[in-house]
C-alpha cells in the first residue's frame, strides 16, 4: 500500500500572505490541527500548526548577556530572539509558519510514511507528486484507519 492510497486528497492549504486569523478559522472550521503553506505552483513552502498559532502566548526569552568594557556580550543568539519576537508579533502566515517541512512522495510505501512521521515526531505529512506539488496530506489518524 502506498501513501496515495491512504492520504486525504482534498487537502486544505494556505498561502504565505494569508492572515493568521484566516488560518485559525480554517483549522477550527475543518477540525484539523495544521495545514501546508503552498506557493502559486502548489509547492509546499511551509506548514502551520496549532502550536505555531498558540506561540503568541509564549513567554519571550531575552538573550542572556554580560557587561564587558562598557558594552555587552550576548551569550545567546540574537537571531533566535528576533525569530521568536517575529513569531509572537506575526500577522501573516509567513511570520509564524515552520519552514522546515518534511514531505513524502505519493508513491512511497506506508511503512516509510510511518517511519518518517515517528522519526521526526510529526503529526501530519504533506504528500507530493513527482513535480513536488502537494496532492494530499496524511495525518496519524489516516495511518491508524489503515492498520
Amino acid at each position: 500500500m502506498k501513501a496515495k492510497d491512504i492520504m486525504t486528497s482534498n487537502v486544505i492549504t494556505v498561502k504565505a500572505d494569508d492572515t493568521i486569523e484566516n488560518v485559525t478559522n480554517l483549522l477550527l472550521e475543518h477540525n484539523i490541527s495544521g495545514v501546508p503553506v503552498v506557493d502559486d505552483e502548489k509547492k509546499v513552502i511551509g506548514i502551520v500548526s496549532e502550536t505555531d498559532l498558540i506561540y503568541k502566548d509564549k513567554n519571550i526569552n531575552i538573550p542572556a548577556y554580560f557587561p564587558f568594557l562598557g558594552g555587552y556580550i550576548l551569550l545567546e543568539s540574537m537571531k533566535k530572539f528576533e525569530k521568536q519576537l517575529k513569531k509572537m508579533a506575526g500577522y501573516k502566515v509567513e511570520d509564524i509558519m515552520s519552514e522546515k517541512v518534511i514531505t513524502i512522495n505519493e508513491n512511497k510505501e506506508i511503512r516509510e510514511v510511518v517511519n518518517t512521521m515517528l522519526n521526526n515526531n510529526i503529526n501530519r505529512i504533506p504528500v507530493v507528486n513527482d513535480d513536488e506539488k502537494v496532492v494530499g496530506i496524511i495525518a496519524r489518524s489516516d495511518v491508524l484507519r489503515n492498520i
